[in-house]
């Protein structure tokens, strides 16, 4: 049930963006970063960090898109460079099947992982949190998209 509100979750972050290029890296507003593109590049970064970093404990899986100097670098380095909005969707998606192989070979829902913040968690919190993280994403990508192109309900 978690993996499936989770797959909802990031199939509305690609109905967002369908149909978007070089849009997708239209800010919001100044002085905000933020944009569709940012919130894939930002997406990509939170899989990998919760599945390969902290479940998976691989310490070398870490940000593509931001560094610690760098920390908003996701947002604040966007480029609407086709092959730069390319290698955006090929991280997420590379993220994303990999977070997937991981709940699908998971004994169980209460494998853990360390995070240097909270301490351990489980399996289940981090699929909880990736689907609070996404929904509130969404709402942000509602809004950025309809500032692009009128388009609402997606």
């Amino acid at each position: 049930m978690l993996a499936g509100f989770l797959a909802d979750q990031r199939a509305t972050l690609v109905l967002k963006c369908a149909g978007l290029g070089e849009e997708l890296a239209a800010t919001s507003a100044e002085p905000s970063t933020l944009s569709l593109l940012g919130l894939v590049r930002h997406l990509a970064d939170v899989e990998r960090r919760w599945f390969r970093e902290v479940l998976a404990g691989e310490s070398d899986a870490g940000p593509l898109f931001s560094s610690p100097d760098s920390p908003d670098g996701d947002f604040d380095e966007v480029s609407a460079d086709p092959a730069a909005v390319a290698e955006a969707w090929e991280a997420w998606r590379a993220a994303v099947a990999y977070s997937d192989r991981f709940t699908a070979e998971a004994p169980h829902l209460d494998v853990t992982g360390e995070d240097e913040w909270r301490g351990e968690v489980s399996l289940r919190w981090v699929l909880i949190h990736l689907i609070e993280e996404y929904a509130r994403h969404n709402g942000h990508a509602d809004l950025l998209r309809e500032r692009i192109d009128g388009t609402r309900g997606v």
